[in-house]
C-alpha cells in the first residue's frame, strides 16, 4: 500500500545531469578586465537597484565588495565562480498541472561583476545577536520542534560530502509574529557544544523578513550558534556568485493541498578541490560557504532532511510543511524526493532506511515517514503536521 501511494508522488523516473553554462576562460578574463575598468563597480554603492515583480528590492553590489569579505578569515579569499562538479538529479516526467518549478517566472539579472543582495538583509543586521542566540537549528531552545530523517557516520557508512533532494515548497500560516516554520537539508560535524553546520531550504520567518512569504535560505555556524553563524547574509560568510538569485529570495508561488505542487532541488555539496560548500537551488549554484569559515567541517558526520518549527515556549506551534500529516500521497503532505548523499567513495546514492534514523519530538503535532527505495522507486520522505497549542516546550 505504501509503495502504491508513494507512486502517486513519483510517476516516471529517469536519471539526468544538470549542465551549467560556464564561460570559457578567455571570456571570463575579458569580463573581469571590463569589471576592473568600470569605476562605479569599484564603489561600495549599488551599481544597480532592481525592483522585482516579487516585491523584493535588490541591490547589485560589486562581487568583491559583498558582505562575505568583511569576515576576517576571508580577507585573502580567492573567489570561486563555479564548483568543480555537476549536480546529478532524478529527472521526472510528471503531469505539468500537478508539479511546477520552484522559481516560477524569470528574474532580472544583475550586471556582470555584481551580485544581488536583498536590501532588507543589509538593514536588519541589528538583530544579529538575537538571531544567533535564538536559532531554530539549535534543538534545545524552548519552543523548537522537529520532524527529521538523518544519516549518521559510523563504521560502515560515511563520512559525507553532499546531501540533496527535490523538496516541495509550501507557505504554512503563522498565527503569531514570533513563529517560524522551515524545511531543510543539512550537513554537520563535531560535538554538540561546538558543532559545525550548514542548512539550506525554505522557511516562513516573519521576524527576519517582516512578511509571511516563503523564502529560500541558508545558514551556518562553527560553534552551534553560540557566537558564530546566521541566516543568509545577516553576518559575513556566504559568498554569493549567481547574478540572478540570492539567499532570502521569496517564492512567487507555493504548493497547495491537493495540487498543484511547487518543488525544486536543494543541495549542499562540498567542492572536491577547494573544499568549499556550495548551495544549489533548482539548477542554480547560488554561492558557497568557504572552507575557511569552519573549524571541523572537512566532511560531515551527519546529513539529513526534514522540517522544524519554532514558537514561544508553552505557546502555540505553527504548521509544518503543508500543515497535514504524511499519508503516502505527494499532493497532501510536504515531501523530499530523489534523496541523494555522497560519501568518500565519490558515488551518489539514495540511503537505505537501515542506515537512517527518523524522529519527531511530538507525534501529536508532527509526523515524518521515510518510504525507502524499492524497485523502480527511489524513495520519498513525507513530513509535516498542523502544530497547535498542545505541542509542549
Amino acid at each position: 500500500m505504501i509503495e502504491k501511494n508513494c507512486r502517486e508522488i513519483l510517476i516516471i523516473f529517469s536519471k539526468g545531469v544538470i549542465s551549467h553554462n560556464v564561460d570559457g576562460i578567455q571570456d571570463t578574463l575579458k569580463k573581469d578586465l571590463e569589471f576592473e575598468r568600470h569605476p562605479k563597480l569599484r564603489d561600495r554603492s549599488p551599481f544597480k537597484t532592481i525592483n522585482s515583480e516579487f516585491e523584493d528590492i535588490i541591490d547589485c553590489i560589486d562581487i568583491y565588495k559583498q558582505p562575505a569579505f568583511d569576515h576576517p578569515l576571508l580577507k585573502n579569499h580567492k573567489l570561486q565562480m563555479q564548483p568543480n562538479f555537476e549536480n546529478l538529479i532524478e529527472k521526472t516526467s510528471v503531469n505539468s498541472s500537478q508539479i511546477e518549478s520552484m522559481f516560477g517566472i524569470h528574474r532580472k539579472k544583475c550586471p556582470q561583476g555584481t551580485v544581488p543582495i536583498k536590501k532588507e538583509q543589509k538593514m536588519i543586521s541589528l538583530k544579529k545577536e538575537y538571531l544567533v542566540n535564538n536559532n531554530i537549528l539549535v534543538k534545545d531552545i524552548p519552543g523548537v520542534h522537529i520532524a527529521e530523517t538523518t544519516v549518521i557516520y559510523d563504521d560502515v557508512v560515511g563520512p559525507y560530502y553532499k546531501v540533496s533532494a527535490i523538496n516541495s515548497v509550501y507557505n504554512p500560516k503563522m498565527t503569531e509574529k514570533n513563529q517560524l516554520s522551515s524545511s531543510h537539508v543539512w550537513v554537520e560535524n563535531g560535538p554538540i557544544e561546538s558543532v559545525n553546520k550548514i542548512s539550506a531550504g525554505w522557511h516562513v520567518y516573519p521576524e527576519l523578513y517582516g512578511d509571511t512569504k516563503t523564502h529560500f535560505y541558508a545558514a551556518w555556524t562553527k560553534d552551534n550558534f553560540k557566537t558564530t553563524g546566521c541566516h543568509n547574509l545577516q553576518c559575513p560568510g556566504f559568498v554569493q556568485t549567481d547574478r540572478q538569485y540570492s539567499l532570502g529570495f521569496s517564492f512567487p508561488k507555493t504548493s497547495t493541498y491537493g495540487g498543484p505542487i511547487i518543488e525544486g532541488l536543494i543541495s549542499i555539496a562540498q567542492d572536491p578541490k577547494t573544499k568549499n560548500w556550495w548551495i544549489n537551488a533548482g539548477e542554480i549554484n547560488i554561492g558557497y560557504y568557504p572552507a575557511a569559515l569552519f573549524s571541523n567541517l572537512g566532511s560531515a558526520a551527519m546529513v539529513g532532511w526534514g522540517g522544524r518549527t519554532q514558537g514561544k515556549a508553552n505557546g502555540p506551534s505553527p504548521p509544518m510543511g503543508s500543515g497535514y500529516f504524511p499519508d503516502g500521497k505527494g499532493i497532501h503532505s510536504g515531501y523530499f524526493r530523489a534523496l541523494k548523499i555522497r560519501d568518500n567513495s565519490g558515488e551518489e546514492y539514495t540511503p537505505n532506511p537501515i542506515i537512517t534514523k527518523t524522529s519527531t519530538d511530538n507525534s501529536d503535532c508532527y509526523h515524518i515517514e521515510y518510504y525507502g527505495p524499492q524497485v523502480g522507486f527511489p524513495g520519498v520522505i513525507q513530513y509535516g503536521g498542523p502544530g497547535g497549542s498542545n505541542c509542549g516546550d
